[in-house]
């Protein structure tokens, strides 16, 4: 029961930075380049780099709580990135723009959250591999 408190916390905390984040992107963006899910590419980027910072922080360290983990990792996290938002945006560019923006999307997000990732790691392992030798 404590573990779904500490995933609802950090879920809570994670859907109303997306949220926020979201209407603050589009905003921005879209009325540069037109209609496009620019909240959600940056969320799930963000989210990415993010994720995988935090996980190399956290593997770095010995004697952090597990709690820790599931706040951060699977509540915080988890509820900041959309996958099924990503999913339904996609689509609905497929059908309201065509295949180009469909697949631009798509591509987009899935290469840049991969890059995120790795970017993140590297990023940590750099960053708190440093941090440990002092």
């Amino acid at each position: 029961m404590e573990s779904l408190i500490y995933v609802g916390l950090g879920g809570f905390l994670g859907a109303n930075a997306r949220y926020l984040l979201t209407i603050w992107a589009d905003g921005l963006m879209q009325a540069r380049w037109g209609v496009f899910p620019f909240g959600t590419l940056v969320v799930n980027l963000l989210g990415s780099i993010g994720l995988a910072l935090f996980a190399t922080w956290f593997a770095a360290r010995t004697g952090l709580s597990p709690q820790l983990r599931l706040l951060v990792g699977a509540g915080f996290f988890g509820a900041f990135t959309t996958f099924s938002t990503f999913a339904n945006e996609s689509f609905s560019l497929w059908k309201s723009q065509g295949i180009t923006a469909f697949l631009l999307n798509v591509v987009l997000n899935n290469g840049l959250c991969l890059a995120g990732v790795v970017l993140g790691i590297l990023c940590g392992q750099r960053l708190f591999a440093s941090a440990q030798s002092l």
